[in-house]
Formats: C-alpha cells, sequence, structure tokens
C-alpha cells in the first residue's frame, strides 16, 4: 500500500477532520444543520471548519477549498477497473471500499485483499478496507490474520460495526483491543460514529459514559498506530458519518405528538465529535512523547 500523504511534504503528521455528504442527508426539521441545495450545504460544511468532504461533488469542494474522498463496494477483481480513472481524474484523495460480503474462503478473501493493493500502487491511490459488517472484514478474527498475510494492507477503522455487531465489550473490551491491535496499527482513515453495545449509532449525551470512552481508547490506539510510522507531510483522516434513521442507523424515538423522529441532530453531533476527536489526537501526540 502506498504512503498517505498529501502536498506539504515537510508538515509534521496531521490530522484532517472531514465529514461524510450523508451526515447531511434529510436532517431532521429539528436540526441546525444544512438543508439546502448541494452548493448550501458544502459551504456550511466548509464555515464549520471541516477540511474535505466523502462523496462530495468535486467541482464544489473545489469552490469552498474542501478535500474530497470516494467510497466504494467492491465484490470481485475487476470491479475497481471503472471507477480509478474517475477518482484520479476528479481529485479525489483517497476512497474506503466495502470489499466482499463475508462469506468468501481464504483464498478469495486475499485475492480481493491483493488486488486493491495492486490497484492502489499502479494509480498512486490510497484505498483503505473499512471495518464493515457484510465484508471480509466483519470478523475481528479472520481480520487480524489477514494483517499477517498482508502486512501492507490498510483500513479505515469504521469501528462501531465491530462495536455493537460483535458486542465488543462482552467477556472484556481490554483483550478484545489487544487482539486487534494489528489493525489499530493500520488505520489512516477512520468513520466517526459511536455505538454501544445494543445500537450502531447513538446521541452522544454524557461523554463519559463507557462505550464512549471505549471510542475514544479505540480512536487514540489508531492515532498511535499511525503516528508510530508517520512521516513528514503524511495525514490521518476522520471523516464523521453519522446516516439517517432510514437505513436503520440513527435511532428514533416518538414526539409527544406520537410522530417517529430521529433521536438527535445528526449535524450537532458531528460538530461534537469534531471537538471530541481533537482531545483523542492530542491524548495520542502526549502518549508518543
Amino acid at each position: 500500500m502506498i504512503k498517505n500523504t498529501n502536498d506539504a511534504s515537510k508538515n509534521p503528521p496531521a490530522l484532517r477532520i472531514d465529514i461524510n455528504y450523508n451526515t447531511c442527508d434529510e436532517l431532521p426539521s429539528f436540526s441546525k444543520g444544512p438543508k439546502g441545495n448541494d452548493r448550501e450545504k458544502h459551504e456550511a460544511i466548509a464555515k464549520a471548519g471541516f477540511q474535505g468532504i466523502q462523496d462530495g461533488d468535486p467541482q464544489l469542494c473545489i469552490e469552498f477549498n474542501l478535500q474530497l474522498t470516494a467510497h466504494a463496494r467492491i465484490n470481485k477483481v475487476g470491479d475497481l477497473d471503472a471507477l480509478m480513472p474517475v477518482w484520479k481524474s476528479k481529485n479525489y484523495n483517497c476512497a474506503t471500499i466495502h470489499l466482499g460480503w463475508g462469506m468468501e474462503t481464504d483464498a478469495e478473501m486475499d485475492a480481493l485483499v491483493q488486488y486493491v493493493l495492486d490497484t492502489s500502487v499502479k494509480y498512486n491511490f490510497p484505498i483503505y478496507i473499512e471495518t464493515h459488517r457484510a465484508t471480509i472484514t466483519q470478523d475481528l478474527f479472520r481480520t487480524v490474520q489477514l494483517t499477517k498475510r498482508f502486512p501492507e494492507v490498510r483500513f479505515n477503522g469504521d469501528f462501531s460495526h465491530w462495536y455493537t455487531g460483535q458486542e465488543m465489550v462482552y467477556g472484556g473490551i481490554e483483550n478484545k483491543w489487544d487482539f486487534i491491535q494489528p489493525v489499530f496499527d493500520r488505520v489512516r482513515f477512520m468513520h466517526g460514529r459511536i455505538g454501544n453495545p445494543g445500537s450502531i449509532q447513538v446521541d452522544v449525551k454524557d461523554e463519559n459514559a463507557d462505550y464512549v470512552q471505549h471510542f475514544k481508547e479505540m480512536w487514540k490506539r489508531s492515532f498511535l498506530g499511525f503516528l508510530k510510522s508517520a512521516k513528514p507531510g503524511d495525514y490521518i483522516c476522520f471523516t464523521i458519518e453519522l446516516l439517517k434513521a432510514e437505513i436503520f442507523y440513527e435511532r428514533t424515538i416518538y414526539s409527544q405528538d406520537g410522530h417517529e423522529i430521529e433521536e438527535g441532530d445528526r449535524w450537532q453531533q458531528a460538530l461534537l465529535y469534531k471537538e471530541i476527536i481533537k482531545e483523542c489526537w492530542e491524548a495520542a501526540q502526549k502518549e508518543l512523547n
């Protein structure tokens, strides 16, 4: 896998805080976030201090000085071939992918990963494999074994899928952290979402809640993995991805008039995440020093 570098090759390793464009998708009426057209949303994202957008509009990102990242589902060898020229021509920085369906044999899994690695090198373009349900990385054990066969693999740490989907707290989370340390060491992109043992995305109302502290620890460990090998000009991207209730991410509650509504304001939560992740970054830097 190629290095994740930017043009500022003399700058110290850095954190870049982005947002997934779907965080702004169909925000509820009570949300303080942008609900207008694409231009208004891109402008609001830039004004809020985000540095880039995943799945943003390439031209609007240029206009508002926002970086741009892609994502895709890759089911078989060859699926990246048509996407790569588009991503390169439209100035995407990198891409995160859902790879396979999770029912592959180890040999089929390895063929997919080798294809991703070869494509990344061929196009000089970082491609990060997501830790995601219904993919080859849905399982902690198989993903750790994958790092042994492909030490050069790099991940998008989308940890809510593991935290909830594999109920990481069951049986003690600390030993799970130690077991998946090879994954933390290889994270170069993260999807920012906090879940609890029963729900993949919950509103953060108490930053001291155990599950919030667990995510802070996983994010900090990922930062440490990056910083231990980072060179000047390298960056790690934290992309806040809080998705709507219609696709079964945001929880819903019933309002006083009996209507089912989203639990909270995803936009306000995104702004809160932005501050939380800065604290995790600072904690990692202090621990390393």
